[in-house]
């Protein structure tokens, strides 16, 4: 099944490289890089990508959505799939229907691309860049920061499972020896 996005009349066919703030699409390997980090968007959720980014600004139907996501013989339940196809494809770019960046939905009709992305046939670089000496790259920073904290956490659950252990094998013993040593032994 050939899609529009595959057609030359497309606008997207005059380059490979699509931009959408810090996302770069390559067509080419279908594959959506945010500031060089790689995503993984599975099938059906790039597809919902590539019809938006051939309508910026327009209204992509949900009809439109199913006909570009399933043949025509087959049977599911459309919106509820649709649904959660836009919705993955929202939490792959940082998205929200509440306060929407990217995906604004039109209720009963479907879906708009809120910013026009550039047409590339070159793809940007991306540099890690440090603000001030000894500073992570922010797109480290958060990442490493949150694995700190999670390691902290579980050292120190660690600890406490064995200071817990500890006291209580002090006080069994304790209790052993007070209920079953001879009485004169321990005087």
């Amino acid at each position: 099944m050939q899609s529009r996005y595959d057609t030359e009349s497309s606008p997207l066919s005059s380059g490979r490289y699509i931009l959408l703030g810090p996302f770069q699409i390559d067509q080419q390997r279908q594959e959506i890089t945010k500031n060089g980090e790689k995503l993984k968007l599975q099938g059906k959720v790039y597809r919902v990508l590539m019809a938006l980014l051939e309508k910026p600004g327009e209204v992509v139907t949900r009809e439109e959505l199913r006909q570009q996501l399933w043949p025509a013989e087959t049977y599911v339940n459309y919106d509820a799939n649709v649904n959660t196809t836009v919705n993955k494809l929202r939490l792959a770019l940082g998205d929200s229907s509440d306060k929407p960046i990217y995906i604004e939905t039109i209720p009963r009709r479907g879906y708009c691309l809120l910013i026009r992305p550039e047409i590339s046939a070159t793809p940007r670089i991306f540099t890690a860049s440090i603000s001030k000496p000894g500073e992570l790259p922010e797109k480290h920073s958060e990442g490493s920061e949150a694995r700190r904290n999670a390691a902290m956490w579980n050292v120190a659950a660690i600890i406490g499972l064995l200071l817990a252990g500890i006291l209580l094998g002090a006080g069994l013993t304790r209790l052993w020896i007070s209920h079953f040593a001879p009485a004169g032994h321990w005087q």
